[in-house]
């Protein structure tokens, strides 16, 4: 007798259907199962929220007869919406899409039964084709997850009432007399793919002549070992079945086989030699003291997961060739060891990294010599900022004059035209003089294009300036921490814009929270392209600093992010390359904006440093006003963070296209919406952009490289 086994689906927009389903509400052994409001619930807060259609769709009943039971659930494409809304970003919508329209069939309902609910619960398969004679039996629940309920029904019959409960919409198709020469043609009509997992050799062989001579894809997954084949006779049409390694070999010849005689031949397919040893001991006691070859429940769980991957591969055009791989659980196990630690202890702290500012002089001490003081000049130049702490400067005095020049080798892709090298030799050269005016000795300054000369003199206690500037020089640091968003003074508002205006440069202040706003998105968004964009997502990563990684003296510590544990352990996911081109590929990463956003949002001000031109001259300039403002900002207790988008140094179509080859349309858009918030002109530059904001203090000064090793290079 055929057991029943398809689910019976009502539509009560439909008159017959509506009628029919009036009259299963009688009979009283029937049972009732109504959960739709927790499944329209789920369906609503779902990100993003799905389209209006998805939400009116109507809901559908549905018979199990061999539960005796009806169940409400979703209209077909809201269900499948919801239920499968936990496979992203493994298996992207459109991928999903594309999955769907699949029609796989399977021969062979004992390891075919795990393969058969694997795809069914990924809904990587549009139909399922089920091929098997054989009942189940007590011996079978090892391996197949089925119950004594089940027991003397059809294999195929018990796997498509499972997946039917799991998806009463998924299309299932069964063929309880097994693959024979009068079911063969049938079953092959219109097959995407054949998963091929029964016992007899003739059907194994006879399945893979009917799939090459239909140029069908097989997958066979055997449980030692974990064998996955694949044979991909749809683009080798004239491959040799089981990869040739039986040689010439026919279905009809192998027909009516005993267990004994299979085994010379199984060994063969299999490879004796790379069996595992229990499985080849195992080979030896069959028809002895073991009826047949043994199979784990747990391998063949592993299986089902191996051919859904094999199948997410074809299914999406992913790289899947012939050939043959085995993943050999036992294998991976006996490799055990003790991971590396992601996080480190952290290295001893350098000149100033323990929460107080780095060491200096005092210009009052009589017992300086003229060769301390020029380091000292020296040492206040290198702890101006620079992107990514590069330090792209070098530092040299013969003792009349100080010279800060451009490191060219320590560039990058946002460096366009060294401009951000160009405004941290002018901070660098800031310091310098600074330090040099302290001390009486600053007689005077030249700007080139290749850098700074800071003339010095002999101490002059006449020609000492105010002393409290240094000491904002020597305590200024970068606090990346989120602040209160209180209204900046405007007492410190007024002395940014005239530490900017004293150096040749102009401080635009954002302080209102529309234009903060507004420059929050533009430079969250500017953050997420850098984020997306490979050459800059590898050097901003090269930029940041682990504890223990090497060259210390450089770069960012991450220790100085501003960051939780959670969003650090977030960090060492972003940081992956292969993780970004999925992003990428998916066009989302929204988030990779977001603590750029947050952070601008929790800002008293913005403070833009512009410039009125764009030669190396202007920038140095720049680098200047920034100091200044930075500075002045410290000593007035307010926290800084300078902010870097993508955009910053472009300036022409070419350039932006330079900076990100997919995106270089969009950051010159971003780039175009920030300059006509601050409303500045064509002509003028920025030379940087401050994040303002009453935090913390964090204490945590960046290394820097010792005086001795940044002379001319």
């Amino acid at each position: 007798m055929t057991e029943v086994w398809q689910p019976v689906i009502f539509d009560k927009t439909d008159a017959a259907q509506c009628a029919a389903l009036k009259e299963l509400e009688q009979d009283t052994s029937l049972t009732f199962l109504d959960e739709r409001e927790t499944q329209r619930n789920g369906l609503r807060t779902l990100l993003p929220s799905p389209e209006q259609s998805l939400l009116e769709e109507n809901d559908r009943w549905v018979y199990f007869p061999w539960r005796k039971t009806v169940v409400a659930v979703l209209g077909p494409t809201a269900f499948r919406h919801l239920r499968l809304d936990r496979n992203r970003n493994k298996i992207t919508r459109s991928e999903q899409d594309s999955l769907g329209d699949l029609t796989i069939g399977i021969i062979g309902l004992s390891v075919g039964h795990a393969i058969a609910h694997t795809l069914a619960l990924e809904g990587i398969c549009g139909t399922l084709r089920l091929a098997d004679f054989d009942d189940i039996e007590l011996s079978n629940l090892n391996r197949i997850p089925a119950s004594i309920l089940d027991l003397g029904i059809n294999k195929a019959v018990v796997a498509a009432r499972r997946i039917a409960e799991i998806d009463p919409y998924l299309r299932i198709e069964i063929v309880e007399d097994g693959i024979t020469e009068d079911t063969i043609d049938g079953f092959f009509d219109g097959l995407d793919l054949l998963v091929e997992e029964c016992d007899s050799l003739d059907v194994k062989v006879l399945a893979r002549e009917a799939a090459r001579s239909r140029r069908i894809p097989v997958l066979m997954e055997t449980s030692d070992r974990g064998l996955l084949d694949v044979e991909r006779f749809d683009l080798e049409p004239e491959r040799p079945v089981f990869h040739g390694v039986l040689g010439e070999i026919d279905s009809t010849g192998l027909r009516g086989l005993g267990t004994r005689d299979k085994i010379p031949i199984v060994l063969d397919q299999l490879d004796a030699a790379l069996l595992s040893a229990r499985m080849a001991a195992s080979m030896v006691e069959v028809s002895e003291t073991i009826e047949t070859w043994p199979q784990l429940g747990g391998d063949v769980q592993l299986g089902g997961a191996t051919v859904a991957a094999a199948v997410r591969r074809f299914g999406t055009g992913a790289h899947l060739p012939s050939g043959r791989i085995r993943i050999d659980l036992e294998t991976h196990l006996d490799a055990l060891a003790s991971p590396h630690p992601t996080r480190t202890e952290e290295l001893p702290p350098a000149d100033g990294a323990d929460g107080s500012p780095p060491s200096s002089f005092d210009p009052d001490d009589a017992v300086l010599d003229e060769a301390v003081l020029d380091e000292a000049v020296l040492d206040a130049a290198r702890r101006a900022p620079s992107g990514g702490n590069s330090q792209p400067w070098t530092l040299s005095t013969d003792g009349r004059t100080v010279a800060i020049g451009i490191d060219r080798s320590r560039t990058s892709t946002l460096d366009i035209g060294f401009r951000g090298s160009c405004v941290a030799v002018g901070a660098a050269a800031f310091n310098a003089r600074v330090a040099a005016a302290a001390q009486g000795r600053f007689f005077g300054e030249r700007i080139t294009d290749h850098g700074v000369e800071i003339a010095l003199g002999e101490r002059d206690s006449g020609n000492i300036t105010d002393r409290r500037l240094l000491d904002g020089v020597v305590g200024r640091c970068t606090n990346r921490e989120l602040g209160t968003a209180e209204p900046l003074d405007a007492g410190v508002a007024a002395d940014l814009v005239a530490a900017a205006a004293s150096e040749g440069g102009r401080a635009v202040l954002l302080t209102a929270r529309e234009s903060i706003s507004v420059a929050a998105d533009v430079l969250g968004d500017a953050d997420r392209i850098r984020y997306l964009t490979p050459h800059l997502h590898r050097e901003m990563f090269s930029e940041l600093r682990w504890p223990g990684d090497p060259d210390p003296n450089r770069g960012i510590e991450v220790s100085s992010l501003g960051i939780d544990d959670a969003d650090l352990s977030k960090l060492e996911i972003v940081k992956r390359p292969d993780v970004m081109a999925l992003v990428d590929a998916w066009d989302t990463g929204a988030a990779l904006g977001s603590d750029m956003r947050d952070r601008v949002l929790s800002s008293s001000a913005l403070v833009v440093i512009v410039v009125p031109g764009s030669t190396a001259e202007h920038y140095i300039r720049g680098g200047y006003a920034t100091e200044n403002v930075w500075v002045t900002a410290h000593l007035r207790g307010i926290a800084v963070q300078p902010v870097s988008p993508a955009f910053l140094y472009a300036r022409t179509p070419e350039e932006h296209q330079q900076l990100s080859m997919h995106r270089g349309e969009a950051l010159q858009e971003l780039n175009s919406r920030f300059r006509a918030l601050l409303d500045i002109t064509d002509v003028e530059s920025i030379a940087l952009v401050l994040r303002l904001s009453c935090a913390p203090k964090n204490g945590i000064y960046s290394r820097r490289v010792p005086v001795s090793a940044l002379g001319s290079g």
